[in-house]
């Protein structure tokens, strides 16, 4: 509350009161700071002051606080589970501080353009959200609050990524074109590679001028640590990366390795799936690969089968001595082998004290790596051996069915229309963003 708005009263009463205490201590009454070593004549010994939150930057005349920063952090440790080195801190708040940087920007560009955003859109965006972790919004703010962030924090991301895109729809989408001849070019370069790789990408893209080039490797490399450490590729993209894909987590989709920068290319050939890479300098700064899958272009991948599964799991209460969680692995490995496929899946887990639930629906590309592996050599009936762990339970997955791909592949027009604009729309995004930057009144405090 501004000074000014309190009453001359309110003002007299808090000075009768201040003038109390200090009669109330030169008389020597007891005061409450007994057996504390404070003295009369305090003197601070830095000029900052806890109880006051300074602006971190001001942007255009929007205020930046170290509490927006804070919030915004509190997210970021969130999805590394705290894991992030204590040396790492600082480092990581300049980064999120210059991300809140360019959200204001962006949010104030699309306001300038009359695209405002009204507050029941993010509202109702932020209800998604919290269904998403399966929360209510009174629920989701809640648990936002006891690790030290806010819904005004989470709302104002989405105000944020909301704004950028609707500036892109009518800024920078209209004056994009990608003619048939292209598209129908490209489809005939898709059909005369048949059988070649593509790739699954996700990418973080970190810009730099020559001037910032070191500081924005630095930046790149500690993002590289952290993720190979355990954090969240999608975290950190929709957190750090300045490419159009950062609302989506830094999926740029199925690609071939010619459609991307030849850097890049290169690295997405020699990478093994799940790896990601080393910052890779580009054109405009640095890039972060992640190399999420891999598949054959217009041929059919074994992969994109469909299956349906039964899973039988039995519960290990904590403290379970080692032997007897041996045998009860045991037991539900022998089980697997002799139930008579998925007919006999409830008998056996009913024996057994598990339960079982099914899915017709499982798509194999979407399972982990090694059940992926294991799946695809099972026949109909065949049981997976069990997995798990003891906290969570162990189990196994039982083969129902399987729905094999057509083995003739084709790619849509639409398809790759919308492929080509979009690998457009980035790259006048980043210019687009750069101009802001460029054009803005940022005091940084």
């Amino acid at each position: 509350m501004k000074l000014g708005t309190f009453s001359r009263a309110a003002l007299a009463l808090a000075g009768t009161l201040a003038t109390a205490a200090a009669l109330a201590q030169a008389q020597g009454g007891e005061s409450s700071t007994q057996g504390l070593s404070i003295p009369s004549d305090v003197q601070f010994l830095t000029p900052d002051n806890p109880a006051i939150r300074k602006a971190t930057a001001i942007v255009n005349g929007t205020v930046i606080t170290g509490t927006d920063v804070d919030q915004r952090m509190a997210l970021i440790l969130l999805a590394n589970n705290g894991q992030i080195p204590a040396e790492e801190m600082q480092r990581l708040r300049e980064q999120v501080l210059r991300n809140i940087v360019d959200e204001t920007l962006q949010i104030q560009a699309a306001e300038q353009q009359e695209l405002k955003v009204e507050p029941r859109e993010v509202d109702a965006y932020y209800e998604r959200y919290a269904k998403s972790f399966n929360r209510t919004p009174a629920e989701l703010s809640a648990y936002l609050r006891t690790v030290g962030s806010s819904e005004r924090s989470v709302k104002r991301q989405i105000l944020g990524e909301m704004s950028w895109t609707r500036l892109q729809r009518r800024q920078i989408e209209p004056f994009v074109n990608v003619s048939e001849e292209e598209v129908n070019s490209f489809i005939e370069r898709l059909n005369a590679s048949k059988g070649t790789q593509e790739f699954r990408i996700g990418e973080i893209f970190i810009s730099a001028t020559p001037e910032t080039a070191a500081e924005a490797r630095a930046n790149a490399d500690r993002i590289v640590q952290q993720i190979r450490g355990g954090a969240s590729f999608v975290a950190y993209a929709r957190q750090f990366s300045e490419a159009s894909t950062a609302a989506v987590g830094g999926d740029l989709g199925w690609v071939r390795a010619e459609q991307l920068p030849e850097q890049l290319g290169a690295a997405a050939r020699a990478m093994p799936v799940g790896n990601i890479s080393d910052p890779i300098a580009i054109p405009g700064g640095y890039s972060i690969i992640a190399v999420q899958d891999k598949r054959q272009i217009l041929t059919a991948d074994p992969r994109d089968a469909v299956l349906s599964l039964k899973q039988i799991s039995i519960p290990i209460a904590a403290n379970t001595p080692r032997p007897q969680v041996e045998a009860k692995i045991q037991q539900l490995n022998l089980a697997g082998q002799s139930m008579g496929g998925c007919g006999g899946a409830d008998a056996a887990a009913a024996q057994l004290g598990g339960e079982v639930v099914g899915n017709d629906q499982v798509k194999v590309r979407e399972l982990p790596m090694p059940l992926q592996d294991m799946l695809l050599k099972l026949n109909v009936g065949q049981a997976t051996t069990p997995f798990g762990t003891v906290t969570e339970g162990v189990r196994i997955l039982v083969l129902c069915g399987r729905d094999d791909p057509s083995p003739e592949q084709n790619v849509s027009f639409e398809q790759v229309y919308n492929q080509l604009s979009e690998q457009r729309v980035n790259l006048r995004a980043r210019r687009y963003l750069r101009d802001l930057r460029r054009d803005a009144v940022i005091d940084y405090r």
